[in-house]
Formats: C-alpha cells, sequence, structure tokens
C-alpha cells in the first residue's frame, strides 16, 4: 500500500499536470516509451555545470536549459514516464568516492531496466533484461570503477516519498532530491579487494595510451542500450 505522502502526491498530480507548458506538454506527449526518452537523452548535452556552479533542476529546469547531468536525466524520465504510467523510481549506486551515480528503473514485462546519461559510456541505460534491482545495480559495478570508484551499494527509491515537495515542475534547484538520496538506507554491495585491484589496473593502463578515451572493454555490452553519439566511435580496449 502507499504511504501517506506518495498517496498525497499521486491525489495532487491526478489533475494531469495543469502548470505544465506547452513546450513541457510536447515532451510529455512526444516521449512515451523509456526507449524514446533515453534516444532524447542520448541527444541532450551532458551539464558540466559550468563556472562551477552546482545545479539539480527540475523537469521544467532541464526542458529550459537543454542539458542535464546524472541525476538531473534521472528526474527528466521520471517525470515524463511517470505521465505514461510508470512509477518514478530512481537506483541510487553509493561510491566509495562519494561520487554517487542515480539513474531511473523501470519494469517491462516483470524485468528491469534503466534510462541514464553520463559521462562515462559504461554508465548510461539498460536494457530491460534483469530479473531483479539487485542484478540491475550489479551491471553498473565493473564500468564504474575508475582511479576513485567503487560501488558499495545501492538503493531504488521512489520520488513520490517527497510528498508534496515540488521535485518536478520547480522553478530552483531541487536539491531536499539529492539529499533524501544520500540519506536513504543503500543495500551493501560487495566485491572482492582483488577484483577491484584488477580493474583498477586494467583502467589505468588503459588511461595511460588514451588519456582522452573512454574504455569499452567491460562485459555484458549486450544488455546496455544505445549510447549517444559522441561515444559511437570508441573502440574496445584491451
Amino acid at each position: 500500500m502507499p504511504t501517506d505522502r506518495i498517496r498525497k502526491s499521486l491525489i495532487a498530480q491526478s489533475d494531469g499536470f495543469p502548470r505544465l507548458t506547452r513546450r513541457e506538454r510536447h515532451f510529455i506527449d512526444r516521449l512515451r516509451t523509456p526507449l524514446a526518452v533515453q534516444r532524447y537523452l542520448n541527444h541532450m548535452p551532458y551539464n558540466e555545470e559550468p563556472g562551477g556552479r552546482a545545479t539539480l533542476r527540475s523537469f521544467r529546469g532541464i526542458v529550459r536549459h537543454g542539458c542535464a547531468h546524472c541525476l538531473e536525466a534521472a528526474v527528466f524520465a521520471a517525470v515524463v514516464l511517470e505521465q505514461h504510467r510508470y512509477p518514478p523510481l530512481v537506483l541510487s549506486s553509493e561510491s566509495t568516492d562519494r561520487l554517487d551515480h542515480v539513474v531511473f528503473v523501470y519494469q517491462q514485462h516483470g524485468l528491469w531496466g534503466s534510462i541514464a546519461r553520463s559521462r562515462d559510456p559504461g554508465l548510461h541505460g539498460r536494457r530491460p533484461v534483469f530479473t531483479t534491482p539487485r542484478s540491475l545495480a550489479l551491471s553498473y559495478v565493473d564500468p564504474y570503477i575508475d582511479f576513485t570508484g567503487r560501488i558499495i551499494g545501492y538503493a531504488v527509491v521512489d520520488l513520490r516519498m517527497l510528498g508534496d515537495y515540488d521535485w518536478r515542475l520547480a522553478e530552483t534547484n531541487i536539491w531536499k532530491v539529492e539529499r533524501m538520496l544520500l540519506e536513504h538506507p543503500h543495500r551493501r554491495i560487495r566485491t572482492s579487494n582483488q577484483r577491484v585491484r584488477e580493474l583498477r589496473r586494467r583502467y589505468r593502463i588503459f588511461k595511460r595510451r588514451f588519456p582522452d578515451r573512454k574504455p569499452m572493454y567491460y562485459k555484458g555490452r549486450d544488455r546496455w542500450t544505445e549510447l549517444p553519439e559522441e561515444f559511437a566511435e570508441l573502440e574496445l580496449g584491451n
């Protein structure tokens, strides 16, 4: 059964988002499936937060500025697909270096997939082929390892837990979303230290050879969704 906060949120949104602008409604009407949303985000520039000014924009802010980082992309997907009967669920991956990654997650025919945007090809979306959220989270473990990153936990969070907080259409940054995800209990993911050392060593060797490229030598790439064009020319690393 939904909590009181989720129930209030569902009631608040039952009127079909009357505050949407025509442009915002166009995106929702046009992007009706997870694949359509992923393809759109693939063409959206990554939000590099120029000038060192951190942002966490709502769907409205993302449409207005035309770019998104990982959490903003998850929010964008959640707002669009909520209007097409997908619960606004996100998966938060907790890293030892505190550079966490957040993706939108959904189910199709009982299997889990994700929508994501990242500066790294291995952290984008996944096809709906995973039997559990945990198996989906595990698919991000290897691509997460770089000089400092290592996933140690994951959590699936329903953004409707925020109740009447306006994370969908706020004109300002929605930092409460980030705080909630950071404070939410995460389930542990354990990988052997030896495996992590081997993967980190491979990453360092790759970056010495190709300092301006991103590795794509990971197993399970058949379960990834389409990648942005910026990664289309990358060759497999060794």
